[in-house]
């Protein structure tokens, strides 16, 4: 209800830190005409037809993580996830035709910002979101240079920013700096942190299944074979021909339910079930709840992706939000979760160093300590 059939509503709210952080023209924090412009332009970045020609630059990133697993005694699943998920993020947002010292930049100002994002929102100097926000304003402006040179060379294409350049109303008005800048940023963090807590339970729970483990193997190792005898990398069909490591992929997004609520207010009185909900209070839909509920998924603290075999009901598997504001990035986000999966399982076996279970949240929930893992090539 507060997603779909009423959406109008209720309206997106965030805490005010969160949203001078990553900057008040993102999408994820309006509703309305400005909201389905963007969503709409932030989407067409990420429909298959703007995804194909990524693929070859994903598996690049995917080779350069795996490559330097190798030599060390252990990893750190997280955090090499976070870093992964991010360079992806960076490739989508920018193409993979901007100057390298202009990304370095915005990498190393971003990742300042990144650290103060669940600090103490107190802007006073020493603090660590006094420092996130500075790095705000100077990732501001190193945005603003890579706009203002790629529109005094009329060169528009690349990634979002290519999109976002390229918009124009009605009256061929186009973006501000400012709308560009907070969308890029918005996305970047939306596409990083989920991505990397869903890619990391996808390693522990294949690791605690060690069967399941096999059988997506050789599912993997069927494409791979293709893939060598006609000597080229990776492509976006081979993604469409791997059905077990879909499902595993779609029973991790909801058993961790790394989305587990999001945050709605009501724009006026809203009656529901014999409720009142008065103007201006907040509402939490808890997907989490919903995603381990046994009457939408028997068993729902098993593991199981078999149950995906056959599509779930409307409203009930929403890890990727739902309604006007789900995620747009959706498709991107399980297409570099296929490819790391494609290159992972055909080459490592891992187990988990220490018996530590549990779950630490940093915002989102993932295994505790990040998943620490010794990795042995095969």
């Amino acid at each position: 209800m507060v997603l779909v059939s009423k959406a109008h509503l209720f309206k997106p709210t965030y805490p005010p830190s969160k949203e001078r952080m990553i900057g008040p023209e993102a999408l994820f924090f309006h509703q309305g005409p400005y909201h389905s412009t963007l969503k709409r332009l932030v989407q067409s970045s990420f429909m298959p037809s703007a995804l194909r020609p990524t693929v070859a630059h994903i598996e690049l990133l995917v080779l350069q993580t795996l490559s330097s697993w190798t030599s060390q005694k252990s990893i750190n699943t997280l955090e090499y996830m976070k870093r992964y998920a991010f360079d992806v993020a960076i490739m989508s947002a920018f193409g993979d035709k901007e100057e390298p010292t202009a990304i370095e930049a915005i990498k190393r100002l971003y990742q300042r910002l990144e650290r103060g994002y669940n600090s103490m929102p107190l802007d006073l100097p020493g603090t660590l979101f006094h420092k996130s926000m500075k790095a705000r304003r100077e990732l501001s402006e190193e945005l603003r240079k890579v706009i203002e040179k790629r529109r005094e060379n009329g060169r528009e294409e690349g990634g979002l920013l290519g999109v976002l350049l390229g918009a124009k109303d009605q009256k061929r008005n186009g973006l501000s700096d400012s709308q560009i800048s907070d969308n890029i940023i918005g996305v970047i963090f939306a596409a990083t942190d989920t991505t990397a807590s869903v890619l990391t339970w996808l390693l522990k729970y294949l690791h605690d299944h060690p069967n399941l483990l096999q059988e997506v193997s050789r599912e993997q190792v069927g494409i791979r074979q293709k893939i060598r005898k006609e000597n080229r990398g990776i492509s976006w069909e081979d993604t469409r021909k791997m059905p077990l490591t879909t499902r595993v992929i779609q029973e991790t997004l909801r058993a961790a339910s790394v989305l587990s609520f999001t945050f709605r207010e009501a724009v006026q009185d809203v009656e529901f079930d014999g409720y009142l909900i008065p103007k201006g209070w907040k509402v939490l839909p808890l997907f989490r709840r919903i995603h381990h509920s046994s009457e939408f998924f028997p068993n729902p603290e098993k593991f199981d992706p078999s149950r995906f075999e056959v599509a779930p009901k409307p409203y009930t598997y929403m890890p990727f939000g739902n309604g006007v504001h789900s995620c747009p990035g959706s498709e991107l986000a399980k297409l570099e979760m296929l490819i790391l999966l494609h290159h992972l399982t055909t080459s490592f076996r891992w187990e988990v160093i220490g018996g530590e279970e549990g779950i630490q949240y940093g915002p989102f929930p993932v295994p505790k300590k990040g998943l620490p893992i010794r990795v042995t090539p095969i």
